[in-house]
């Protein structure tokens, strides 16, 4: 661990960590209650545009709004395209046939097609520890989706899992490019105009695709999109960039796969969802093969 971080920097952003875990894993319920009130994109619009207000607002109060240069226009269309409108547009259409618990295992794949598109696109080395994670993930995978017991004869069970997936693949191109990108200016002050764009291209999204909304507001409604926006976006993304900054890369990813491991057991107490071996079984083995893969267990911090 970085000596020059000061314990209580450290202890903080442990409590940052679990608020973390705790608030993506209560997201995927809210999500999933979401639509019974909103379409599946303005769904996404909902938690995309105010918490582009809000971190607009904190960067200008903190004086960290700056314009991008030229060099970080690339990273900010492609995280914005391919994990806040590909990402979050596939899983919210996957929740309408899927139940929240299996969705958010699927969905958390997302590092298992890492480790091979960045063999492939970045020449990293496939060693065998991630090898290893590979294929015990692939077997959470299968255990999850059961391909000889499912009936692939019912369109929403199929559409469900296809979207999910692909949605996990569209996150994993971002962090792809994320880490072939040359930086220039930190993360914190390119979120905004990630957002800024996501939140543009959702709006036309939803506006072509779903028309006008016909919403019936209520508290409830209001208390989950204050949620989605507040919660599981603009104060995920501040609290991330601190984790990330305090924290080393082994602790912080090892508190990350606590979050499905909390949406599962949520959405199972919040929406009755059923709880069963296999869906254990393949959370664990879908954790443990990510665990594999991208845990450092020597304590140094990553790059």
């Amino acid at each position: 661990m970085n000596s020059s971080i000061n314990p209580f920097a450290r202890r903080n952003a442990f409590i940052l960590l679990l608020m973390l875990m705790v608030g993506w894993g209560l997201t995927w319920t809210v999500n999933k209650t979401l639509l019974s009130h909103l379409p599946p994109v303005w769904a996404v619009v909902s938690r995309i545009v105010p918490a582009c207000i809000i971190y607009w607002l904190v960067c200008l109060v903190m004086g960290r709004l700056t314009v991008p240069v030229k060099a970080d226009l690339p990273i900010i269309f492609s995280m914005g395209a391919f994990h806040m409108v590909g990402f979050s547009v596939l899983v919210s259409f996957g929740l309408l046939y899927l139940p929240a618990g299996r969705s958010v295992v699927l969905a958390y794949t997302t590092p298992l097609w890492v480790f091979p598109a960045a063999w492939f696109f970045l020449k990293e080395p496939f060693t065998l520890r991630k090898t290893l994670g590979m294929l015990c993930g692939l077997g959470g995978l299968l255990l999850i989706m059961q391909p000889g017991s499912m009936d692939w004869q019912d369109p929403h069970i199929v559409i469900g899992h296809v979207l999910i997936l692909l949605g996990a693949l569209s996150w994993a191109l971002s962090i792809v490019y994320g880490r072939a990108h040359v930086w220039t200016t930190p993360l914190f002050e390119l979120v905004p105009w990630q957002l800024l764009f996501a939140g543009v291209l959702l709006t036309i999204l939803a506006w072509m695709t779903e028309g006008v909304p016909n919403v019936i507001w209520s508290f409830d409604l209001l208390l989950m999109i204050a949620y989605g926006s507040i919660v599981s976006t603009a104060f995920a993304y501040w609290a991330m960039n601190t984790v990330s900054r305090d924290l080393p890369a082994s602790v912080t990813s090892m508190g990350l796969l606590g979050v499905p491991v909390v949406a599962l057991f949520f959405s199972s107490w919040a929406l009755g969802e059923p709880l069963d071996g296999d869906l254990l079984s393949a959370t664990g083995l879908i954790v443990l093969g990510i665990g594999l893969g991208t845990i450092q267990f020597s304590g140094r911090r990553a790059a």
